[in-house]
């Protein structure tokens, strides 16, 4: 694995590495001294076309921590709002010798258009392109549910799938590149995704995704989910009008308090509740569901750090070796992940009976 592009064709084996692989960055997150030496005289440049918070600073903290030498590139202010192109601005990098390259970039494909030229020699990782995908979202969203899915399960997450877990994801799907990337991990990973939201806010084809189609949240909700991903709003997107007002979006769409309580009411009672972030509290979720004991949006920032450290890890340490390499590593790790895997499949199916 060269680069990190899309969740659509990372194998199974592969994404159960890169989570197994945060599991044991993380804990380098509890210890007095959060650093480890493995990316050290390595480079990695934020290459950022598009405002971000939570994903550059994560991303730069993950880097840090691995002791890589960092850059933050922002267009604002730098040649690329005089009209430089990507391809300049990617050989000027490679000229200053960038060992990786995170890119987020407003046009869907620019991260591949980067990895599949010869303008920079340098691992390329989608930070999110356009409405296309968003990877290390969706890993670290898959990462967290699969902690509460395991401790569910009552078995450690090493080495663990999602196998039997029921994902609802809601809102605004149309520009949502955290929910494409979502629905091809969860996927891989055995979850079953639901997309819950207004026709005008899905897009053309969604019926060809690995996933069910809702246009009702309640209903879901009835059904029985383990996990409900709410989406944002995304207006700085929307060039028309795709839902009548926004009271109407948040009483039909919106995860309010009268859903929160619906929870113990169908006795969903370790469902949890996610958001990607930033939160338009009040429109998508309402302030209740996003500090409740169920939420889980901290706890994803948090383990967003661990992810991008693991990714970064992965793409640079110089192992880039199937999981299976090494035969006598292959046999112990099958076995582990075979047990996990039945462990966490029996108490699923148990969990599931309980609910309904």
């Amino acid at each position: 694995m060269k680069h990190l592009l899309s969740t659509e064709d990372l194998s199974l084996a592969n994404a159960i590495r890169i989570l197994d692989t945060a599991e044991e960055m993380a804990a380098v997150g509890d210890r007095e001294v959060k650093k480890l030496p493995a990316l050290r005289g390595r480079t990695v440049v934020n290459l950022f076309f598009e405002d971000s918070t939570r994903t550059r600073i994560s991303f730069e903290a993950a880097a840090k921590r691995l002791s890589a030498d960092v850059i933050n590139f922002a267009a604002k202010g730098s040649s690329v709002s005089k009209g430089e192109s990507l391809k300049d601005t990617a050989q000027t990098l490679a000229a200053m010798g960038a060992d990786a390259v995170v890119i987020r970039h407003w046009a869907s494909g620019a991260p591949h258009r980067l990895a599949a030229t010869d303008w920079i020699d340098a691992a390329v990782i989608n930070a999110g392109d356009g409405t296309h995908e968003h990877p290390t979202q969706a890993l670290l969203d898959a990462f967290t549910m699969r902690r509460h899915w395991s401790k569910l399960a009552g078995s450690s997450s090493i080495g663990a799938d999602l196998k039997g877990m029921r994902v609802a994801i809601a809102g605004d799907v149309l520009h949502s590149r955290v929910a494409r990337s979502n629905v091809w991990l969860l996927r891989t990973l055995g979850a079953e995704v639901t997309l819950v939201a207004p026709p005008t806010l899905l897009p053309i084809g969604v019926e060809h995704w690995p996933c069910k189609v809702s246009y009702n949240m309640d209903d879901t909700l009835a059904q029985g989910v383990d996990a409900v991903m709410m989406l944002r709003v995304q207006g700085e997107r929307m060039n028309a009008s795709f839902f009548p007002s926004t009271r109407e979006y948040s009483r039909r769409w919106g995860f309010d308090d009268n859903r929160l309580r619906a929870l113990d009411s169908l006795g969903l009672k370790d469902t949890i509740i996610m958001h990607p972030g930033p939160m338009n509290r009040g429109l998508e979720i309402s302030s209740a569901a996003a500090d409740s004991p169920r939420s889980t949006v901290l706890a994803q920032v948090r383990n967003g750090v661990s992810v991008r450290m693991a990714t970064l890890y992965l793409l640079l340490s110089g192992d880039t070796r199937e999981p299976a390499a090494s035969a006598g590593a292959a046999t112990n790790t099958a076995r582990t992940n075979t047990a996990h895997t039945n462990a966490a499949r029996s108490n699923a199916a148990h969990s599931t009976k309980e609910s309904n």
